[in-house]
Formats: C-alpha cells, sequence, structure tokens
C-alpha cells in the first residue's frame, strides 16, 4: 500500500520501519517540527524524523497539519492508508477522510480504556496488571475510532513507564502491520468503543513528579517507578532536589510522622508515608550522579527524624 506516516517520538520509530520492512511504500513521512530542548536549548530533531532520513523518505514537517496548504500538500501522494503513531496533533476530517482505507492509529493502552496523551505512564501509575496497544480507525474524536486489533502487555512487578514503553512501542509495531495485512485483504473488523467504559488521561508534567508523603507508600512506589524515566519522582533533602529512582514498600509505622527518615544504616534509608514505609534503593541528590542508596549513605550524611518534602 502508498503510506503516509504520521508520528514523532521514540515510541513511533518502530512502527515506521515495521511498515517499511513490511514492504509497504512510504510516500511521505509527517511530523512534528525541531524542538530545542534541554538547558542549552539546542535544536534537536524528532526520533522519526532520523529515522526518516536514515532510510531516505520523503519529510515534512508542518507546525499546524490543519493549514488548508498541509491538507493539500498531503493530498499530491494519493495515500491508501495513513498510519499514525504518537504524532502530536489532531487530524482535521480533510485528512482523515483522504486515504481510501482511511487513518489508522496505533494508541498504547487497551481501548476505551486511557484516552488521551499518556496512557503508557498512567498504566504503571494506577498499579494495572495488564496495558496493551490498540490499532483503530480515526475519526473526528480524540482516540474515539473504532478498534480494529488488540494486543495485551501483562505488567512486571518492577515494570517503570521506560521499560513499558519500549515493550508496547514493540507490540505496536507488529500489531500495526497485522492490521495492515486484514485491512488490504478485507478481512479487517471494526468494533465500536463503549463509551461508558472510557477513561481519559493527560499530560504528564514535572510537577506530578513531587512527591506527597501522605500518600501510601504502595501509591509513591508506582508513582517513582511510573514517571521514570522522565520527569521521575521528586522530594527535597536538606532544601536539595532528590530524585528516587527506585523503592520498595514495607507494612508498619505511624502515618502521622509521614515524610519523616525513621530508620538510616549503612545500607538503607526508610521514609514514613502516610500507609506503610518506602525504603530508599536508588536515589539521585540534586548536582551527584544516580546511584544506589548504600553508595549516596557513605557520601551524605542522613539522619533520623529529618523531614522530606
Amino acid at each position: 500500500m502508498r503510506v503516509i506516516f504520521m508520528g514523532t517520538p521514540d515510541f513511533a520509530v518502530g512502527t515506521l520501519e515495521a511498515v517499511v520492512s513490511a514492504g509497504h511504500e512510504v510516500v511521505l513521512v509527517v511530523t512534528q517540527p525541531d524542538q530545542p530542548k534541554g538547558r542549552g536549548k539546542a535544536v534537536q530533531a524528532p526520533p522519526v524524523k532520523e529515522c526518516a532520513l536514515s532510510r531516505g523518505l520523503s519529510l515534512y514537517q508542518p507546525k499546524r497539519i490543519r493549514e488548508p496548504e498541509c491538507v493539500e500538500h498531503l493530498r499530491q501522494f494519493r495515500p491508501d492508508i495513513i498510519i499514525v503513531a504518537a504524532f502530536g496533533q489532531i487530524l482535521p476530517k480533510e485528512i482523515l477522510e483522504l486515504p481510501r482505507y482511511g487513518c489508522v492509529n496505533v494508541h498504547a493502552s487497551l481501548l476505551p480504556k486511557y484516552r488521551g496523551a499518556a496512557p503508557i505512564q498512567w498504566a504503571v501509575i494506577n498499579g494495572d496488571a495488564v496495558s496493551g496497544v490498540t490499532t483503530m480507525r480515526m475519526d473526528e474524536g480524540l482516540d474515539t475510532g473504532d478498534m480494529i486489533e488488540k494486543a495485551q502487555v501483562v505488567l512486571a512487578a518492577d515494570e517503570t513507564g521506560g521499560s513499558l514503553f519500549e515493550r508496547l512501542a514493540e507490540a505496536g509495531a507488529a500489531l500495526c502491520v497485522e492490521t495492515m495485512k486484514k485491512i488490504e485483504a478485507g478481512t479487517a473488523s471494526y468494533t465500536k468503543q463503549e463509551e461508558a467504559e472510557a477513561t481519559h488521561v493527560g499530560m504528564i508534567s514535572k510537577e506530578m513528579g513531587h512527591i506527597d508523603w501522605k500518600e501510601p507508600a504502595a501509591c509513591i512506589e508506582r508513582l517513582i517507578r511510573g514517571l521514570s524515566p522522565w520527569p521521575s519522582a521528586f522530594t527535597k533533602l536538606d532544601g536539595k532536589t532528590l530524585k528516587i529512582w527506585r523503592a520498595s514498600v514495607e507494612a508498619g509505622g505511624n502515618p502521622q510522622d509521614a515524610g519523616k527518615i525513621i530508620s538510616v544504616s549503612k545500607k538503607e534509608c526508610k521514609v514514613q508515608t502516610g500507609d506503610g514505609i518506602l525504603s530508599l534503593l536508588e536515589v539521585q541528590l540534586e548536582g551527584r550522579k544516580r546511584m544506589g542508596v548504600d553508595a549516596f549513605l557513605r557520601g551524605y550524611e542522613v539522619k533520623e527524624s529529618q523531614q522530606l518534602g
């Protein structure tokens, strides 16, 4: 099939490569404009752009895909299908109706659960046992189109936002190719989403990482994993930002001491929460490297009864 591919982050790269490897003709890759990133604000190309250029594919980076000139540009390529994976812009009706097989989105959740921008992190934060990817025929709503195929992924006990991201990206790439086979063969089935079962999740922000020690230890531990590697969960120690990368949960303690360091030894540091105790395993103090808590405690004095946050 003649394919226009639309995607931006790492999540979409595997799908683009799978579509090319499956023998489809990718006539155009559409991605977001280059953006300044990091402390130096150096302009950085989206991962999908780098992939497209490495494969010699035609590239288009519109600021607003809804503009009439953008629609007309896409029309010139006469696509059979448009594949979308984490593109980052809402497609207008004119583009949705452009290809004969429609626009197919690879979404990183088991729809209708977790419509929206950050389904991967929320699956970890909310303690889901199972996540997955869904291919769907796009309509004008936000992730509301008819579902075509699904693939489930069981979360590991130590699953992080980063590890689940990689697993769902791989699953999504394979599912997309399988979906395209069925669409082209005329055997694809389309299932409407149950609106009563739909849930929505918003974008992840850095502020979300600020730990509220009054929350249960289990919830904090999931937050730590869900926000790893970005934006990371953090607290304050002696006025400095302390990122917490790994932790374990223990029962007990006094909830009235939430946020207080209740036990320190050469190899462990335990913090009271609103329900249970959080044992810190891997941390990173502002201006220092990420390290195991034992290495951290050898180089930084932490005292019992110190208050975090």
